[in-house]
């Protein structure tokens, strides 16, 4: 709460524009997600794109897989661990050629990224996710792509993943930057 308070503070301010929060910490009441967990209490759902955001939101895009699709996941707890678990229309989706739409957040210094994330709303810090686990993919490209703070459209091989050692959900592997 404190927090939440915080960030509503520096927004109404201006002292520093506030890029993306979960939907929740921007507006209480707003109804929990549709599992019925609390967002920013968990760290789950696609995040939130702040309309003070100094970066524009994803354009709609047809050829794309939707965010809203890949927050499909719930978990259970298997042998003390939490273990994700996807919804069919995630699951189908394994192993085949898709596109995606987010913004790169680089992994390494330079221009050019062979392996970053793609996540559903910009950074906001080095050390903050805006959202869960499903919000970010491990992208693996096929030769670097040109660093952008501006959303972006990547398509590779899409893998869902069942126990990956570093926590994600999604990898694209084999990825081009498209337009």
């Amino acid at each position: 709460m404190q927090r939440r308070r915080w960030l509503t503070w520096l927004a109404a301010t201006g002292v520093a524009p506030v890029l993306s929060l979960p939907a929740q910490a921007q507006n209480p009441s707003m109804p929990e997600d549709r599992t019925g967990a609390n967002p920013l209490a968990e760290g789950r759902g696609t995040g939130y794109h702040s309309p003070l955001s100094a970066f524009a939101p994803l354009p709609r895009r047809d050829d794309v897989i939707p965010w809203s699709t890949l927050a499909q996941v719930s978990h259970r707890v298997e042998r003390s661990r939490m273990v994700p678990v996807y919804a069919p229309e995630v699951l189908a989706l394994h192993q085949k050629k898709v596109r995606l739409q987010g913004f790169m957040a680089p992994l390494d210094p330079g221009e050019r990224q062979s392996t970053f994330l793609l996540s559903s709303v910009p950074l906001t810090c080095p050390f903050c996710s805006p959202g869960g686990a499903e919000s970010i993919i491990q992208v693996i490209a096929r030769s670097p792509i040109r660093y952008t703070m501006e959303g972006m459209v990547v398509e590779g091989r899409f893998h869902v993943l069942a126990n990956d050692a570093l926590g994600f959900f999604y990898r694209l592997t084999d990825a081009v930057s498209v337009r």
